[in-house]
Protein backbone atom coordinates (compact mmCIF):
# COMPACT_ATOMS: atom_id res chain seq x y z
CA UNK A 1 0.00 0.00 0.00
CA UNK A 2 1.03 3.88 -0.63
CA UNK A 3 3.15 5.70 1.80
CA UNK A 4 3.02 9.55 1.80
CA UNK A 5 4.15 12.19 3.44
CA UNK A 6 1.97 15.41 4.30
CA UNK A 7 2.97 18.80 5.37
CA UNK A 8 1.06 20.29 8.11
CA UNK A 9 1.45 24.07 8.27
CA UNK A 10 1.07 25.17 12.47
CA UNK A 11 2.31 28.17 13.78
CA UNK A 12 4.17 27.19 17.29
CA UNK A 13 3.95 23.53 16.52
CA UNK A 14 7.59 23.33 18.29
CA UNK A 15 5.89 25.08 21.23
CA UNK A 16 2.54 22.46 21.94
CA UNK A 17 2.81 20.85 25.78
CA UNK A 18 2.82 16.70 25.98
CA UNK A 19 -0.91 17.71 27.03
CA UNK A 20 -1.76 19.32 23.51
CA UNK A 21 0.20 17.02 21.20
CA UNK A 22 -1.99 14.29 23.04
CA UNK A 23 -5.30 15.90 22.02
CA UNK A 24 -4.69 15.77 18.48
CA UNK A 25 -3.07 12.51 18.55
CA UNK A 26 -6.05 11.53 20.04
CA UNK A 27 -8.63 13.43 17.72
CA UNK A 28 -6.04 11.92 15.14
CA UNK A 29 -6.59 8.25 16.15
CA UNK A 30 -10.68 8.90 16.57
CA UNK A 31 -10.97 9.89 13.34
CA UNK A 32 -8.87 7.03 11.74
CA UNK A 33 -10.64 4.76 13.36
CA UNK A 34 -14.16 6.01 11.90
CA UNK A 35 -12.55 6.09 8.64
CA UNK A 36 -11.79 2.41 8.74
CA UNK A 37 -8.64 0.00 8.68
CA UNK A 38 -7.54 1.15 5.31
CA UNK A 39 -5.75 3.98 6.77
CA UNK A 40 -2.77 4.51 9.16
CA UNK A 41 -0.90 6.83 10.60
CA UNK A 42 2.69 5.91 11.26
CA UNK A 43 4.48 8.84 13.08
CA UNK A 44 4.94 12.41 12.77
CA UNK A 45 7.97 15.09 13.55
CA UNK A 46 7.10 18.38 14.46
CA UNK A 47 8.92 21.25 14.26
CA UNK A 48 8.77 24.74 14.96
CA UNK A 49 6.13 25.64 12.86
CA UNK A 50 5.10 22.53 10.98
CA UNK A 51 4.25 18.97 11.85
CA UNK A 52 5.08 16.18 8.87
CA UNK A 53 2.95 12.90 9.56
CA UNK A 54 4.52 9.50 7.74
CA UNK A 55 0.58 7.70 6.49
CA UNK A 56 -0.22 4.16 4.41
CA UNK A 57 -2.81 4.82 2.68
CA UNK A 58 -4.40 3.18 -0.43
CA UNK A 59 -5.27 7.17 -2.03
CA UNK A 60 -4.42 10.68 -1.18
CA UNK A 61 -8.27 11.17 -1.30
CA UNK A 62 -8.56 9.66 1.84
CA UNK A 63 -5.68 11.72 4.05
CA UNK A 64 -7.54 14.29 2.93
CA UNK A 65 -10.93 13.02 3.96
CA UNK A 66 -8.83 12.35 8.01
CA UNK A 67 -7.43 16.29 7.56
CA UNK A 68 -11.02 17.40 6.62
CA UNK A 69 -12.64 15.29 9.68
CA UNK A 70 -10.13 16.03 12.52
CA UNK A 71 -9.70 20.13 11.72
CA UNK A 72 -6.10 19.39 10.83
CA UNK A 73 -4.43 21.22 8.01
CA UNK A 74 -2.56 19.26 5.16
CA UNK A 75 -0.91 21.78 2.69
CA UNK A 76 0.77 18.72 0.43
CA UNK A 77 0.31 15.28 0.58
CA UNK A 78 3.07 13.35 -1.51
CA UNK A 79 3.65 9.78 -2.26
CA UNK A 80 6.31 8.49 -1.38
CA UNK A 81 8.14 6.62 -4.35
CA UNK A 82 11.30 5.57 -3.01
CA UNK A 83 12.61 5.56 0.40
CA UNK A 84 16.51 5.69 0.83
CA UNK A 85 19.31 5.40 4.10
CA UNK A 86 22.58 4.68 4.93
CA UNK A 87 22.35 0.66 3.63
CA UNK A 88 21.59 2.19 -0.07
CA UNK A 89 24.97 3.30 -0.27
CA UNK A 90 26.18 -0.16 -0.33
Amino acid sequence: MPKYVIERTLPGAGNLSQDELKSISKTSCNVLQNLGPEINWVHSYVTDNKIYCVYISPNKELIAEHAKQGGFPADSISEVSTIIDPVTSE
